[in-house]
């Protein structure tokens, strides 16, 4: 049997290391360990039911879930993780970089995003599109608890990193502007960096200024805007109706 206690210390223990983000969640356990992820100590306030859940949600990985999974009592789970995922199930990862997908991909790039779970959505929808990465510039840590909560554990699944403006890797530099050419006329390259303003102020002025193209996205008059997540999605997904049959990147 396993000792609650003992768990706790050593969960204490890991998550003081630099470098360990929390999976919140069987949905995120699943995929961090679908994509490499190293995971150390997960838990499970009902083991029994986490499996269960897994062997309707994720059959593949029960074996893995059976042999990591340890149980604690329900107030052990609060005491450990402020808010509990309604499945019960928390677990501690390494921060790693995701390998490079096997095909080359457009790369996101979040200029000094504000709203912890929009990017977290773009990190989710980039992992789903087949984007080679996510990166963002300003203050917020894109592997912040919050962030990989809302996508889901797929930061494994592509690679989502913090740089500056001017540390942004080589590629056309699209940046998404009211101002811009009209998206459903462009052919997005598979090297090229997409780059969204913030929910509130738009692309900085640096960034656009660097831009080697703006785009605009189809959108009726009088209306000010779209979410950044939603607009990430139009515009990766437009890059992929244009490859039909093309396989996603699997990071």
């Amino acid at each position: 049997m396993t000792d609650t206690a003992d768990t706790a210390r050593r969960w204490r223990a890991l998550d003081a290391e630099p470098g360990t983000v929390l999976l919140d969640g069987l949905h995120a356990l699943k995929h961090a360990l679908r994509f490499g992820a190293e995971v150390p100590l997960a838990v499970a306030e009902d083991r029994e039911a986490a499996l269960a859940l897994a062997r309707d949600l994720a059959p593949d990985l029960v074996p893995a879930l059976r042999g990591c999974l340890e149980p604690v009592t329900p107030d052990v789970l609060r005491a450990l993780v402020p808010r509990p995922h309604p499945t019960g199930v928390a677990a501690l990862a390494l921060r790693t970089r995701a390998a490079s997908p096997a095909e080359a991909a457009p790369a996101v790039v979040l200029d000094d995003p504000r709203h912890l779970g929009n990017v977290g959505a773009v990190v989710r929808l980039a992992a789903g599109c087949g984007a080679s990465a996510v990166y963002t510039t300003g203050t917020v840590d894109p592997w912040h608890p919050t962030v990989v909560r809302a996508a889901a554990g797929l930061h494994f699944a592509t690679r989502v990193e913090h740089r500056d403006a001017a540390q942004l890797p080589p590629g056309p530099l699209y940046a998404l502007d009211p101002e811009g050419e009209d998206l459903r006329g462009l052919t997005l390259p598979d090297d090229a960096l997409l780059a969204f303003g913030s929910e509130r102020h738009g692309l900085s002025h640096a960034l656009r200024a660097h831009a080697d193209h703006l785009v605009a996205l189809p959108m009726r008059p009088q209306v000010s805007s779209y979410n950044l997540a939603t607009s990430v999605a139009m515009t990766l997904y437009h890059w992929m109706a244009q490859r039909p049959g093309r396989r996603a990147a699997a990071g």
